[in-house]
């Protein structure tokens, strides 16, 4: 079966450590959506929500992020709330990784953009690489 392609994709994450498992995420997204928008998480805003700030700062992430091909337009994520960024940028589809499938967060934001009918889609997520496994190898 073939999937829809979106107007405008929306994508987000920390992107710290940029690895293999964040350009997955952002080439599929893009696959699907004439426009790909990624948010970056601010350095505040990971620290309100994990607790722990990046390694890389934002502004460097930003760049990086803002750099590779897939990405139409790299911006500052301050709010974790989708239904506010939709507000603002108005996409067709928000795209995360299947590791968040049935989260609480993600089914009340799967909800919320059914009432502005922007979809929902849930890609799959790289197993074998995240930012937490890349830092305990180094500190090994």
């Amino acid at each position: 079966m073939d999937q829809k392609k979106y107007e405008i994709g929306y994508t987000t994450g920390v992107f710290d450590l940029f690895h293999i498992g964040h350009l997955n995420l952002i080439r599929r997204a893009k696959e699907l959506c004439d426009y790909l928008i990624v948010g970056v998480n601010t350095d505040e805003l990971v620290r309100d929500y994990k607790g722990k700030t990046p390694i890389i700062s934002f502004e460097q992430r930003l760049e990086i992020v803002a750099s590779i091909r897939y990405v139409d337009e790299a911006i500052a994520q301050t709010d974790l709330d989708k239904l506010k960024a939709w507000e603002v940028l108005r996409f067709n589809a928000l795209f995360q990784g299947d590791d968040w499938m049935g989260h609480p967060r993600y089914i009340k934001t799967e909800a919320d953009l059914k009432t502005v009918n922007a979809d929902m889609i849930f890609l799959p997520y790289t197993k074998e690489i995240s930012t937490t496994s890349l830092i305990e190898k180094i500190r090994k």
